[in-house]
């Protein structure tokens, strides 16, 4: 485990140097928060309380959106890239060849990553919606504790659904017609753009069952206190359960992987 702990570590690191990517991103979330924000105002003033949200709780909704936009990489850019490149050049057979399990290796980067975002990307944005906008804050430390195990999740789900997308590299060759269709379902199915509470009927249903909903739904309801007692367990099972249904189809799918690059290496 300290070999993994250590790759966290240094994934935290490696974004930490990227300060110039870090501020223009933090630019962006906030400009795109703002322009959200402004859309969700006039959206509810014609609906109020739509999906359950007064205006505050929407308010909010956008800016933990924007806030979480890098934590759980809705559009790509974490390991993945990387990941896919090494299949292509065929550099991914000296990762199977280390002494470490491949998919806690890059679990473990890419949870550093995540919480590096968190730090740089996700506080400040908050900030900003603060200062802007009146939000709806948590009224107790356990509520933010609740919160942070709920974006724990996210970012193993997250996770696994890019390994899944990186390992199909393997058939493919080129990733990327897969990674795009994966963040635009993740960007639509998330509550990036509105949330899933709004989504009427079988959509609405669909769409919460979907793990997409667990990188930004579940932890925006929890951070909202939508989800307590037993239902914040109720929450926390969801995502877990889809962290352990991906990461075991990740397992699967790798091995698969593996034993094509032994049939192609002779």
């Amino acid at each position: 485990m300290r070999l993994y702990a250590l790759v966290a570590v240094n994934g935290f690191r490696r974004y930490a140097t990227y300060r110039t990517a870090t501020l223009a991103g933090v630019f962006t979330n906030s400009v795109f928060g703002v322009i959200l924000a402004y859309t969700y105002l006039a959206l509810w003033h014609e609906r109020p309380g739509l999906g359950g949200y007064d205006e505050a709780q929407a308010l909010t909704f956008v800016w933990l959106g924007q806030g979480l936009h890098a934590v759980v990489a809705l559009m790509g850019g974490g390991f993945e890239d990387e990941m896919i490149e090494r299949v292509r050049d065929g550099n991914i057979a000296i990762d199977l060849y280390r002494p470490a399990d491949l998919q806690t290796w890059w679990l473990a980067g890419d949870l550093g990553r995540a919480a590096f975002h968190l730090l740089g990307r996700g506080l400040l944005p908050m900030a900003v919606g603060g200062l802007l906008f009146p939000l709806a804050w948590p009224p107790d430390v356990l509520t933010w504790l609740a919160f942070l195990g709920a974006v724990l999740l996210a970012a193993v789900v997250s996770f696994a659904l890019r390994y899944l997308v990186a390992l199909s590299a393997f058939w493919l060759l080129d990733g990327a017609g897969a990674a795009q269709i994966s963040w635009l379902a993740g960007m639509f199915f998330s509550g990036m753009l509105l949330p899933l509470n709004v989504f009427p009927g079988t959509l609405g249903d669909v769409a919460r069952a979907l793990p997409w909903s667990a990188q930004l739904q579940v932890p925006a309801d929890v951070f909202l206190g939508r989800h307590t007692g037993t239902g914040l367990w109720a929450a926390y099972g969801f995502a877990a359960g889809w962290a352990a249904v991906l990461l075991l189809a990740g397992r699967l799918v790798q091995s698969l992987a593996t034993r094509r690059v032994v049939v192609q290496g002779g």
